[in-house]
């Protein structure tokens, strides 16, 4: 049975005092449609303005009407100001708890849904981005009167806030919003059996936390060896155990990563060769902060947003002598299990606080009896590791299935009156060509005139009868006058998205088909721009009313453009679009022994962005000296690997471009040549917008359009001067993989600016960076393994993306030449 922990935030101030009931209404119908039971849903309601106010938990209701009684007799809280921040860190810390009714430990999934009517008077990028490292999906819905970008950076991803002109339009969106829910938590979850089968498996990833202090030099050996014995027990491998052992004493330090090393006898390889760290004082509590920051992350292997078990092992042989206490319950909010094992020198009380239960903590006299224990930890692992079914499809024979994800975007100005039927038809006869299915074709279909207007999203049917009998039902809009630069917009932002059911990240085909009968009054350029960008087929069809350059523009390319006297003569089109639709969409399927050599290759558009302001002055050469050691890591040729340098301070300046060099030792020269800019303020947020618009195009050699992944590394060491939200959200949007490195001044920036938080490194300052050079590739590695292959726009030429370590094994660039 499907679950979910539904947590909703209702903004209850001043400013909503009319519109309450309207908020109410919403709630009640979204829980109507809910499954509440003590094993299927449950539902927590939050109301805020100054302060936050819980009016009941995740486990104070377990059925549904007990849920809608109380919904009903909600009363409206008022006060103010809106402090949107102080409440999302409320629900983090109070709601999204084991003890208010949180089943984030056993896998399920966690959503909060926010209603808010205005903008918040206090700070909401912490508590939003500690949502999200927690697990929590956060969607978001506002008014008017709401800061639209602030809801955008609040949520998962900018398309799962929603907008409405006032509350009491909230019933248009509901079912938009029910839909980005059973999308991201049903449709995630495969049915074939294979990929069931691999859910079913036992996974885990479990970190040795191991006391290195001066004290337990003679035990180490008893350690050392216990660690060996406990991971001979685990079914070591990628899509099954991960193990990780960090050593401590003043200072923690990771000798493996979860995602270092794949196989059993690498692992116990590694563990052999461990040595005694030595030092003193023993401070727990920060290395247990150490291993939630830097080892329980995504970058370094772990798998908990997947629902595998987190499990930390702990070894410790004194008393800290730091507090413990908040980095024990960080790692228990976080859902990690931890084991304390002491000996007579431990602290069993503080054992039993830091361990996930009382029970968990586990005593010897010393290290040396450690095998009488082992069996006891063996067994309650096993108890609490209980297997969770991904919700990450696995790879199967599906994926070699033709797909497309089409939308329909059609002229419903007062001009298409008279031939809207034949429009209509014109898109039941194309559908009828497709096979609709959840994991085959997808179909929406928009209409505008004035303003754009959804009539059903790309995941609101999975059946060809569903979507056709939702087509033979439409009816024509009217209004005028004609915004077909607006409407291109509007499906480039709320339909080819993933939370509208685009499977653009994937590599499904994205086909916009734009039926339009008329000139439009505004300007059509950018948007149609944006859409190529993003990698969208459009293909235009006009009558004689339309204006054939314009929708040449518009169109990919201007042989997509076709064009009738009227619209009652779209079948004499029909067949030259379908062959056109097919040509271009070829099926994008999984690397194969049938590949040719060129579709095998992995290949990366990398670019540095570098502080080169007169703060980094000193610590320039070391930021140099990175880029080398990471660039001699690539596979540079023209149709491989490439690589750019852009350092800025108050403005931006391109050393050299992606098609500048296509050699390893014309970039090498190059970068050892670099010299410091120097000047000051810092504008990163410039510079990131720079990069978007100067770098990462076509014309300097980006092959986004050819689906090779794009990245940059931002090194920056100081805070910004500018604005760097709305540039790096661009850049997301534009599918970019951001990986940042920052410095003790720039740290929670850097997070803000890369696409996971866990994408960006913090280190003293960048003389450290050679330490933290493994754990980035690592994290590189990792992100490019999940990058899906992307939509070719030359037919049948695909692209599959790989690890750098793949990339490396490759033979060096024999016949190079400048690009």
């Amino acid at each position: 049975m499907a679950r979910r922990d539904v947590v909703f935030l209702l903004d209850g101030s001043d400013g909503t005092r009319s519109s309450f009931p309207a908020m109410r209404d919403f709630v009640e119908r979204m829980v109507e449609r809910l499954n509440v039971s003590e094993k299927g849903d449950h539902v927590s309601v939050v109301q805020y303005s100054r302060d936050p106010e819980a009016h009941f938990y995740l486990n104070t209701y377990s059925r549904k009407e007990d849920v809608l009684d109380t919904l009903r007799g909600l009363m409206h809280k008022g006060g103010r100001p809106l402090n949107t921040g102080a409440a999302l860190q409320y629900v983090r810390d109070n709601v999204f708890t084991a003890s208010s009714g949180s089943r984030l430990v056993e896998g399920v999934p966690q959503l909060l849904i926010l209603l808010s009517g205005g903008k918040s008077f206090d700070n909401v990028d912490t508590p939003a981005s500690s949502l999200k490292e927690l697990g929590v999906l956060i969607f978001a819905i506002g008014s008017r009167s709401s800061d639209s970008r602030e809801l955008q950076k609040i949520s998962n991803e900018p398309s799962y806030a929603l907008s409405v002109s006032d509350f009491a339009d909230l019933p248009s969106v509901q079912q938009q919003l029910f839909t980005n829910i059973n999308t991201v938590f049903v449709e995630g979850t495969s049915s074939t059996t294979t990929t069931i089968a691999e859910g079913r498996r036992q996974r885990r990833d479990v970190v040795f936390l191991l006391d290195g202090s001066d004290a337990t030099r003679n035990g180490f050996p008893a350690m050392k060896e216990f660690v060996q014995r406990m991971v001979e027990k685990l079914e070591v491998s990628e899509n099954r155990d991960q193990v990780s052992v960090v050593q401590y004493s003043r200072d923690p330090e990771a000798h493996f990563y979860l995602n270092t090393f794949k196989t059993k006898e690498k692992i116990l390889d590694s563990v052999r060769g461990l040595r005694h760290k030595g030092g003193r004082p023993l401070y727990t509590g920060a290395a247990l902060q150490y291993v939630i920051d830097n080892v329980f992350t995504a970058s370094s292997g772990s798998r908990r947003v997947e629902g595998v078990p987190q499990i930390l092992v702990l070894l410790s042989g004194g008393r800290s002598f730091d507090s413990v206490e908040a980095a024990a319950s960080s790692l228990k909010e976080l859902g990690i299990l931890t084991f304390g094992i002491g000996s007579r020198g431990s602290d069993s009380r503080e054992l039993q606080r830091i361990s996930y239960d009382p029970n968990y903590a586990l005593s010897v006299s010393d290290f040396s009896e450690l095998p009488n224990v082992q069996e006891q930890l063996l067994a309650s692992v096993k108890a609490v590791s209980i297997p969770i079914t991904p919700t990450s499809q696995t790879v199967t024979a599906d994926y070699v299935t033709p797909r497309k994800d089409i939308v329909f975007l059609l002229d419903g100005s007062d001009g298409t009156r008279n031939s809207f039927p034949a429009m209509r038809d014109f898109v039941q006869r194309v559908v009828e060509q497709y096979t609709i299915e959840a994991n085959r074709d997808r179909v929406s279909v928009v209409q505008y005139s004035r303003e754009a207007e959804v009539h059903f999203y790309l995941n609101s049917h999975t059946t060809k009868e569903e979507v056709l009998d939702r087509v033979r039902g439409l009816r024509h809009k009217g209004d005028r006058p004609l915004y077909t630069g607006a409407a291109l917009q509007y499906v480039r932002d709320n339909v080819f998205t993933a939370s509208s059911g685009s499977r653009r990240l994937e590599g499904v085909p994205q086909i916009l088909i734009l039926l339009s009968g008329g000139r439009s009054f505004d300007s059509v350029d950018a948007a149609a721009s944006s859409l190529k960008e993003l990698g969208v087929l459009t293909f235009g069809i006009g009558s004689r009313g339309s204006d054939s350059r314009e929708l040449q523009r518009i169109s990919y390319d201007p042989s997509y453009a076709l064009s009738v006297t009227d619209f009652s003569e779209l079948p004499n089109v029909q067949e030259q679009l379908l062959a056109s639709v097919q040509a271009v969409a070829m099926p994008i399927t999984p690397a194969s022994p049938t590949l040719t050599a060129d579709d095998a290759i992995p290949r990366k558009d990398v670019v540095f962005l570098l502080d080169g302001s007169d703060g980094t002055r000193n610590t320039f050469p070391a930021m140099r000296d990175f880029v080398q050691r990471v660039v001699e890591l690539f596979n540079i040729e023209a149709n491989r690997d490439r690589v750019s340098v852009v350092q800025y301070s108050r403005d931006a300046e391109v050393n050299f471009y992606l098609n500048t060099y296509a050699t390893k030792g014309e970039i090498l020269n190059t970068v050892r040549g670099l010299r410091h800019r120097g000047g000051r303020p810092l504008n990163t947020g410039a510079a990131l917008q720079y990069v978007r618009d100067s770098v990462f195009t076509a014309s300097a050699g980006s092959r986004k359009q050819e689906g090779v992944p794009q990245i940059l590394i931002l090194l920056s060491g100081g805070r910004s001067g500018d604005n760097i939200d709305t540039p790096a959200s661009t850049l997301k949007e534009s599918g970019i993989l951001i990986f940042g490195i920052g410095t003790r001044n720039s740290s929670r920036e850097v997070q803000r600016i890369a696409n996971d938080p866990t994408y960006a490194q913090s280190i003293n300052e960048f003389s450290d960076l050679p330490s933290v050079q493994q754990q980035f590739i690592s994290s590189l590695n990792n992100a490019l393994g999940q990058v899906k292959p992307m939509t070719p726009t030359v037919a049948g030429k695909t692209d599959y993306h790989t690890s750098l370590e793949n990339s490396t094994l490759s033979s060096p660039c024999k016949a190079c030449r400048r690009h």
